[in-house]
Parts: structure tokens; C-alpha cells; sequence
């Protein structure tokens, strides 16, 4: 493997251990085990979407269903939509507003999010928007190692600096929004899409 896919697989790597160790995953994991349990299947079951196998397949799953109170089968079907929601997706951008989602509330930034900035110009504006502007001009100069140690300090209330909470980057908010003028943002050109259709 070479360097560039050597990269690739640590970031793949770090963004899973993200998505696994935060606080949504763990909540998220909590109400799928609660269905998982409510419908008969292994509690170490992945995913309710393919974890049945038991006795009579699919047809005796539907039979479970028949048999449970309609507000536990409304739990399962939030579980399943939850589990077939497709992260960067049209929907995702239709949902997040509807639904009033915060983004701070259900997700906070960490250093797998902070290795994956490259863009010179992105760092800057999000160094700003954590440090200030008069830190992210005293640090205009400073290599993207220093700049992300100084986000990551602002994040953490680390190293003398207050802690910013609730910070999340614009892409990533309802509605998302960009850092450049350059596109390629995908949630922004989704959100766009759904806006121009209106």
C-alpha cells in the first residue's frame, strides 16, 4: 500500500472510531438494542435490517410484529429508518430541518474531524470562528499543525484558552453552508438541490 492509501485507511480508520466512541452512537446503539430485544434477535446483532435468522425467516419476523403493542412497533420502524438513512443523502437535508436537528447537541468535533481539513483557507475560517479573529491573523502564517492544535485547544479548553462549546462546522449544520466560494461541499449542493426544487 502506498503512502496516500496508507492515509486513507488511518483516516478511515479514525473516523470510525469517531462515529463508534460518540456520545449519538451510543445512544443510538442503546435504543437498537432495546428493538433488537423487543423483536427476539441477538442482542450482539449489528444492525435490526439483517440480524434475523430466525425460525420461519422474514415471515416469522412479520408474525413478532403482528403480536407486539403498535408504539413498540413504531419504536422498531425508527430503528430501521435511523438504520437505512443515507448519511450525505437528499433526505438527510430535507430531515435535518424539519426535524429541528442541532448538530451541537448530537455531535461534537474531535481529532478525526480536525486531520481530515486540509484546505488551507477552510482552517483559517474555522480557526476564526473558534479563536477569534485576532488569534486566527496572529496565526495566518502558521503552519496547519499549529492552527489545528490551537482549534483543538479552543474545543477542549486546553493549554489557557476557553473552551468554545457547541461548535459545529458549517457543512455539517441545518442548513449546511460553505467555507469557500469553491463548491464541492456535498450537504451544501444536496441542500441547495432541495431549496432550488422548492
Amino acid at each position: 500500500m502506498d503512502r496516500a492509501g496508507r492515509a486513507a485507511a488511518g483516516d478511515s480508520d479514525a473516523i470510525a472510531e469517531s462515529v463508534e466512541n460518540s456520545p449519538s452512537e451510543a445512544a443510538f446503539d442503546e435504543r437498537r438494542r432495546a428493538v433488537l430485544a423487543v423483536v427476539g434477535f441477538d442482542a450482539e446483532t449489528p444492525t435490526v435490517i439483517s440480524g434475523y435468522v430466525g425460525k420461519h425467516g422474514l415471515a416469522g419476523l412479520l408474525g413478532r410484529l403482528q403480536e407486539l403493542p403498535d408504539v413498540a412497533v413504531l419504536d422498531v420502524a425508527a430503528v430501521v429508518m435511523a438504520e437505512t438513512l443515507e448519511a450525505g443523502s437528499a433526505l438527510i437535508e430535507a430531515l435535518g430541518p424539519l426535524l429541528g436537528i442541532d448538530m451541537a447537541k448530537a455531535w461534537s468535533a474531535d481529532g478525526a474531524l480536525l486531520d481530515l481539513v486540509r484546505d488551507r483557507n477552510v482552517l483559517g475560517a474555522i480557526l476564526t470562528e473558534v479563536a477569534g479573529a485576532t488569534v486566527a491573523s496572529g496565526n495566518d502564517k502558521a503552519t496547519g499543525k499549529v492552527k489545528r492544535g490551537i482549534i483543538r485547544d479552543c474545543l477542549t479548553g486546553s493549554n489557557g484558552r476557553a473552551k468554545v462549546e457547541g461548535w459545529v462546522p458549517r457543512w455539517m449544520a441545518f442548513p449546511p453552508s460553505a467555507y469557500t466560494t469553491r463548491s464541492g461541499v456535498p450537504t451544501v449542493a444536496q441542500s441547495e438541490r432541495l431549496r432550488d426544487a422548492a
